[in-house]
């Protein structure tokens, strides 16, 4: 048998904490009864500086079910934040570490298959959904683009696979080896490498509460993770600079032999248009490249990446082994 922690990342989740709870310790006690894993198991709920009663809540359930556990963050650092955190703190004694939302959109019924996928030699295994019937239109199509997207610019990403995951010990030592402070988990975790699984299930709606990546976040996630994986945009800018070139050179010739055969024609219209054009492509050019100096800007300084203010985790597993 062996040790598994499940890492949930939680910000202002009071609502489905209960739920959630409930859900995972079935899990958990189930997979401990058929013997798959050990008894001292563990679910690592980790507050990301909640402003509504999470942290109390995780506080409570750790001191009535030994089997819960919780780590309190000294703010919010964010969703890959709060995950790294999770898997730092679970991985320095556990056999093997599964990440999921609080929200319980990921079905937790599909974590006995990947215990069972880990058993059996994988290191990574992938919760990676079969469909997207509880998405938008715009949101589905949008995600399908952003997929086909990174992989034309060569991110290896597992489509349709978010943050749903089992990695073992070693998998998770790699990971954190990656001491990026711009995190996109997504395209890190198959760096990795190792024998890789993928375990398949159909995603919920949201149990409770809001979701926490409205449409503003989902963009950023985006860029983030365009900009901290390639440099294609960039070598599109250098394209694109040559392509107005030429453009240029072809007007200045169409624009001489006009004059040569005395077709002189007012040339406001062309010129306000040509101004405004190559405007927008320079500011276009100059936020591109400021993302990647400014995500430099922020490696550079190596900010710890999360702070914790408190460890149940740590506190109940050295409680163990003194008993």
């Amino acid at each position: 048998m062996f040790k598994l922690s499940i890492v949930v990342p939680c910000y202002n989740e009071e609502e489905v904490l209960h739920e959630t709870t409930k859900e995972l310790t079935r899990i958990v006690t189930n997979l401990i009864k058929s013997d798959k894993i050990a008894p001292n198991s563990k679910i690592v709920f980790v507050d990301d500086g909640s402003k509504d009663q999470t942290w109390n809540l995780i506080d409570e359930f750790s001191k009535e079910n030994e089997i819960v556990s919780g780590v309190k963050l000294s703010r919010n650092f964010g969703h890959q934040g709060a995950l790294l955190a999770g898997v730092t703190a679970a991985s320095k004694d556990s056999d093997a570490v599964v990440t999921i939302d609080a929200d319980l959109q990921d079905d937790v019924n599909a974590i006995p298959k990947m215990v069972d996928s880990f058993i059996t030699g994988s290191e990574v295994v992938y919760g990676v959904r079969n469909n997207r019937d509880t998405d938008s239109a715009f949101k589905r199509n949008t995600a399908e683009m952003f997929y086909k997207f990174m992989g034309w610019l060569g991110v290896k990403l597992v489509p349709d696979s978010a943050d749903f995951r089992l990695m073992s010990k070693r998998a998770c030592e790699v990971l954190l080896s990656y001491k990026e402070t711009n995190l996109f988990l997504r395209g890190i975790v198959p760096l990795v490498g190792f024998k890789s699984d993928k375990v398949y299930y159909a995603r919920k709606e949201r149990f409770a509460g809001e979701s926490k990546y409205p449409l503003r976040k989902m963009i950023k996630f985006a860029l983030d993770g365009i900009t901290s994986f390639s440099i294609v945009p960039i070598k599109m800018i250098m394209g694109l600079g040559f392509f107005i070139v030429l453009i240029s050179i072809f007007l200045l010739i169409y624009t001489l032999v006009q004059k040569v055969n005395g077709h002189v024609v007012s040339g406001w219209s062309s010129m306000m248009i040509s101004i405004w054009a190559l405007g927008g492509v320079q500011l276009i050019c100059i936020s591109v490249i400021g993302e990647y100096v400014g995500k430099i800007f922020s490696e550079v300084k190596h900010r710890p990446r999360f702070t914790i203010e408190r460890d149940i985790y740590t506190e109940k597993t050295l409680k163990e082994e003194e008993e």
